[in-house]
């Protein structure tokens, strides 16, 4: 751990909280002298306080400890690179465009690898009324189910939560004009429990 960087870091959350040392001082029962000192990279936090650190600052304690926290590219917001992360302990869905770091229930997450639809994770989509029916051919128990359908264009997301013994169907409307998959349309995501994301 450098404490220089850490110290910098530490100056720069407090500067843009509106913080004082002797507020932040106060929030962990340390003297504002101790805040100082970290500042200045004269030495470097306890991994006991490292906890309150990152909660007033709502920052990583991992980022803490390099001392930097790096600025992600601007997203030019083309939601078609649109990724997907399942929290492996609580089945939380997450998604995102641009890099990120992800986590939940304090693992780490990867992005979902969308596979081409199959013959077990097949969907059948009919036009009716300006709409899309989706239909699934899955099982929907307690323990294997499709969580989510996602129909994703360039500029928008619509995102629908299933849920075991439930029908593995949606309605959809049409979005941008174009066929469902059709390269200048939309893509139709759709997540399995055992067997992970599939795209349409």
């Amino acid at each position: 751990m450098d404490c220089n960087k850490v110290g910098s870091l530490l100056f720069r959350l407090r500067k843009e909280k509106g913080m004082t040392q002797k507020q932040i001082a106060d929030l962990m029962n340390i003297s504002d002298k101790t805040i100082s000192k970290w500042e200045r990279g004269l030495g470097c936090p306890d991994v006991s306080l490292l906890g309150e650190l990152s909660a007033i600052f709502k920052v990583n304690i991992e980022k803490i400890l390099e001392g930097e926290l790096e600025v992600n590219n601007i997203d030019t917001g083309n939601l078609k690179r649109m990724k997907f992360y399942v929290c492996p302990s609580c089945g939380n869905v997450i998604n995102n465009t641009g890099d990120a770091s992800i986590s939940c229930c304090g693992r780490k997450l990867s992005p979902l690898i969308a596979k081409p639809a199959d013959e077990m994770h097949t969907a059948t989509v009919e036009e009716i009324d300006g709409e899309y029916y989706i239909t699934f051919s899955h099982e929907m128990s307690k323990t294997h189910f499709l969580s989510f359908v996602a129909y994703v264009t360039s500029d928008r997301v619509l995102f629908v939560k299933l849920y075991p013994e439930q029908t593995a169907a949606v309605r959809l409307p049409k979005l941008s004009g174009g066929k469902l998959n059709h390269k200048y349309s939309g893509k139709l995501y759709y997540y399995c429990t055992k067997d992970g994301l599939w795209v349409l």
